[in-house]
């Protein structure tokens, strides 16, 4: 067995669940997850050792991800079409499935660590302790992350 192949399988299932986690779809998390690997395998060399392998695989597999998002958001309408959000519930607004998707648009736009920690906690219901396990941080400072992107983004709705 070659190195990438031990790679492959000792972290396939943790970057599968990671993308499915995020896109709740069993079909684009095994796609995005099979291009996580082609693209760690193209740039292998790129892989300094500075975090850990599986902290790399997510990254590469959450941008590839929010590429894919990318390339469908122009088939979407805009949330204001969809719902008067002044008038429902914040958390609501966001368990409606289009809506759910114009998050997704705003936090394309949202400012890192905000964007992957809001995406992780809210979509991928991930504990702040896993989220502060993947940046490396405390987990209050996971939650006051959160809490701040959760009101940048109700501001963008309002």
């Amino acid at each position: 067995m070659t190195e990438f192949e031990e790679v492959y399988s000792a972290y396939f299932k943790d970057v599968y669940k990671y993308v499915l986690s995020l896109s709740k779809n069993e079909s684009i998390a095994e796609d995005i997850t099979q291009e996580t690997f082609f693209k760690a395998l193209k740039n292998i060399d790129s892989f300094k050792g500075n975090c850990k392998m599986r902290v790399w695989l997510c990254q590469i597999a959450k941008n590839s991800y929010f590429s894919y998002l990318k390339k469908i958001q122009n088939n979407f309408v805009r949330v204001e079409d969809i719902v008067d959000v002044s008038d429902v519930d914040f958390e609501q607004t966001l368990f409606d499935d289009e809506s759910a998707f114009e998050i997704h648009k705003l936090l394309h736009n949202l400012e890192e660590p905000f964007k992957e920690v809001f995406t992780l906690r809210f979509f991928g219901d991930l504990s702040f302790g896993k989220i502060a396990e993947l940046f490396g941080k405390t987990e209050s400072w996971a939650r006051v992350t959160y809490h701040r992107a959760r009101i940048k983004i109700k501001e963008k709705l309002i």
